[in-house]
């Protein structure tokens, strides 16, 4: 039963019912003047505590404090706690003046008076009900970042694992080499260029880097290094086109996304096309984002496989370094062109060091 209780208001009963069980226990223990009404009037002030507080909540939450700069929060705090104190205090005295509750034993008080001492014992309880408030999301938050800082070390580290086994495949090694050995003597010079070109694609995938981004200009590198070994497999089956803005080549982007869907067009969609086709990748600035672009030629069956891992770990990756702020999307652009599409906020990416 209890599991169906938000926790805000499991927090909030039994922090109020303390407060009453604690006024109670003092009053009945060492108080020695009697005040009428007394349970009462703990009462109605422990429902109102309840009330006002509900509504600060809700005003937090409404202006979004608690994601605004630390300065700004700590203004907010106090201005708050004033704020309710004085709500506290009108609506505390004034359910006392309408039912004649108010203790007539003792020496008259004009009625501001009343309001202003019941708001300053008021501000104290809700400074530390504040203090709580904000302190418990502010510990919330950073367990969240810690917990999405694992997810993302665990899924980048995963991803360089099926990276390196991809470019080690034997076939994918066979390929290369073939296509290296039958140069050798027709085209010495582009076969130690082809060499080269394994070489980087090798040491990239074997590099342990901790990184969760890369300047766009070193990913381009080893894309055009993968390429230009498939393209020695596929010749003129294969057409290569580049849409690069210069502007971008500094933006960072996620380590081995781009190689990743490069990989896929080829592996689904030039490869199983028996005439070849084109890879075509695109980057540019639109509307205050980066937009990284690969088309490759081919259909997507009529249902994307999202578990699929270059889809998957696209997505998922985008989610924890951008907390939403970044897109990916696939689809069929027209009968025999395929697009695969990443929207980055421009140069914003969440640094965990």
């Amino acid at each position: 039963m209890l599991n169906k209780i938000p926790k805000y208001w499991i927090c909030q009963i039994v922090g109020w019912g303390t407060s009453l069980a604690v006024s109670t226990f003092f009053y009945l223990t060492l108080s020695v003047r009697k005040v009428d009404h007394f349970l009462l009037l703990i009462t109605i002030s422990v429902l109102l505590g309840i009330i006002v507080t509900h509504l600060m909540r809700m005003v937090i939450r409404e202006y979004n404090v608690l994601n605004k700069t630390l300065q700004t929060q700590i203004i907010s705090f106090v201005i708050l706690t004033l704020l309710f104190a004085v709500v506290y205090a009108c609506a505390d005295v004034a359910i006392e003046n309408i039912f004649n509750l108010r203790d007539m034993g003792g020496p008259k008080i004009s009625l501001s008076n009343e309001i202003a001492r019941t708001a300053i014992n008021n501000f104290f309880l809700l400074f530390i009900w504040n203090l709580i408030y904000f302190t418990y999301h502010y510990v919330e938050r950073n367990r969240r970042h810690e917990v999405d800082t694992l997810k993302l070390q665990s899924v980048v580290k995963e991803l360089e694992l099926k990276t390196i086994k991809s470019h080690i495949n034997p076939h994918f090694i066979f390929n290369a080499l073939n296509s290296i050995r039958a140069l050798v003597d027709e085209n010495p010079t582009r076969a130690r260029t082809a060499i080269t070109e394994l070489s980087n694609i090798l040491r990239s995938s074997m590099q342990a880097e901790k990184l969760e981004t890369v300047p766009l200009e070193r990913e381009l590198n080893i894309v055009k290094d993968y390429l230009a070994l498939e393209k020695m497999r596929f010749e003129e089956r294969l057409t290569i086109e580049m849409e690069i803005d210069e502007d971008t080549l500094g933006q960072p982007v996620p380590p081995m996304m781009l190689q990743t869907l490069v990989e896929n067009a080829i592996k689904h969609g030039i490869s199983k096309k028996i005439s070849g086709g084109t890879i075509k990748v695109i980057s540019d600035f639109v509307n205050d984002h980066h937009e990284l672009v690969v088309q490759n030629s081919g259909q997507l069956n009529s249902s994307i496989n999202e578990d699929g891992f270059g889809v998957k770990s696209t997505q998922y990756r985008l989610n924890l370094l951008y907390q939403g702020k970044a897109t990916f999307e696939i689809k069929n652009i027209n009968s025999d062109m395929v697009e695969s599409r990443i929207t980055m906020p421009v140069a914003a990416i969440v640094n965990i060091n």
